[in-house]
């Protein structure tokens, strides 16, 4: 295609609180979840595999099922999670730079010696955590 000159009426999605099929696994609502390789959400956790993360709309117990049975309502935005220990710790200097999935709950400053998937990217921190875009 050609660059076109003249208004455009280009289609749109919202982004909303997108519904996931999930993995085999109880998710938690607040938590951090992303998407396993195999496309089902999951709980954060070490990692590389993990895409498209968020937070958990959500409690849901799908850990007595198989995966795709049930779904959670997930949500983008910038939300506090636990800040991570020692020399990954994140700081005021590492805001606007991506953070990583420890668990469920805390993300850190490095991707762990590559075991990390990633969580999205620091837009505050405070005594209480991490301020984390995901976008």
């Amino acid at each position: 295609m050609t660059a076109i000159a003249a208004d455009r009426p280009t289609k749109r999605r919202s982004r909303g609180v997108p519904v996931r099929k999930m993995a085999a696994v109880k998710v938690y609502a607040g938590t951090i979840v992303a998407l396993n390789a195999s496309g089902y959400l999951t709980s954060g956790v070490v990692a590389t595999t993990l895409v498209d993360p968020g937070v958990a709309a959500e409690t849901v117990d799908n850990s007595g099922g198989a995966a795709g049975d049930l779904s959670c309502r997930t949500e983008k935005g910038i939300w506090q999670f636990a800040n991570s220990a020692s020399t990954d710790l994140i700081g005021i200097t590492e805001i606007g730079k991506t953070c990583y999935i420890v668990d469920n709950q805390t993300v850190a400053k490095t991707d762990g010696g590559g075991t990390r998937s990633i969580a999205g990217k620091v837009y505050d921190v405070d005594a209480q955590g991490v301020w984390v875009d995901f976008g």
